[in-house]
């Protein structure tokens, strides 16, 4: 009974990390229609920058990952808007080359800014204070990043389906002329719905930092897991990436704890499984 706590809690953690940071990716490859494999760099870029206001200037937690959380959003604003809206008409190898060409540039400036260290976030001692569930004690950590990760899926399913952004996003993506005489403004929709991707995805950097440390070759050491949860959810499916990250995350977790020598072979075996049974998505309709 322990062991299957065990398993299940970690999971559910683990599991909410990848929904955090693939949710912007799965709005920008299923909505945008924009293939971004330089996803896991803002991802990088969030905890990085988190690392260094917490750490070297000593800032509380909560603020410095805010803060780096909003500088995460705004760069990725800004790189739309100056280089990726110029990608949007391109081919999709156009946009693979381009962003692959990008992580390495953000590889390499981690690298020559922080060295190839595992970069750490102090956490303060109400996260660190452990918590009895009846069935394991735990740190309150791993709680805050289960519920950030419901918060995520609440509001980003509130949003694009409710909200009036939502309706702005789904009309520019489907017909962005037709958009633009209705006054909706296509540029801020394209640059904010990339941002706060961005920021979610340093969220998740954020947050996860303990189960996917922060190295300089972060973003293509778990772009695989983050393309997988999109795949295995179905591009463009908020709830469907949140069933996949987590059953995904509970296998891999279940196979460390079980059989740790077979590393993530049970992680890439079930991708294969929920593929070939829904190739479109684990919660997406199959087209005609």
């Amino acid at each position: 009974m322990t062991l299957l706590a065990n398993i299940l809690i970690d999971g559910i953690a683990y599991g909410m990390v990848l929904f955090i940071i693939s949710v912007g990716l799965s709005i920008t490859l299923g909505l945008m229609r924009f293939v971004n494999l330089a996803h896991g760099a803002f991802a990088m870029t969030g905890g990085y920058l988190a690392a260094w206001l917490v750490g070297a200037q000593g800032w509380p937690f909560a603020l410095g990952a805010l803060v780096a959380v909003v500088l995460t959003g705004l760069l990725g604003v800004l790189l739309e808007a100056l280089v990726l809206r110029r990608l949007y008409q391109r081919s999709e190898l156009q946009q693979v080359l381009f962003t692959i060409g990008l992580t390495f540039l953000f590889v390499a400036t981690a690298n020559l800014l922080a060295g190839p260290e595992v970069q750490l976030i102090p956490l303060p001692g109400w996260l660190k204070t452990p918590v009895d569930l009846g069935i394991r004690t735990l740190p309150a950590q791993r709680l805050l990043v289960i519920a950030a990760g419901l918060a995520v899926l609440a509001l980003s399913a509130l949003v694009l389906g409710r909200s009036r952004f939502g309706i702005w996003l789904r009309a520019t993506v489907d017909n962005t002329g037709a958009a633009a005489a209705l006054g909706i403004p296509v540029k801020w929709v394209y640059a904010l719905t990339f941002g706060v991707g961005a920021a979610l995805a340093g969220l998740g950097g954020i947050l996860g930092a303990e189960l996917m440390p922060l190295e300089p070759y972060y973003p293509i050491k778990y772009l695989v897991l983050v393309l997988v949860v999109v795949a295995v959810g179905g591009m463009g499916s908020i709830t469907g990436s949140a069933v996949a990250a987590l059953a995904l995350g509970t296998i891999e977790t279940a196979s460390k704890y079980l059989a740790s020598d077979w590393g993530s072979l049970f992680f890439f075996l079930s991708m294969a499984l929920f593929l070939a049974w829904r190739p479109q998505g684990l919660l997406v309709a199959r087209r005609a």
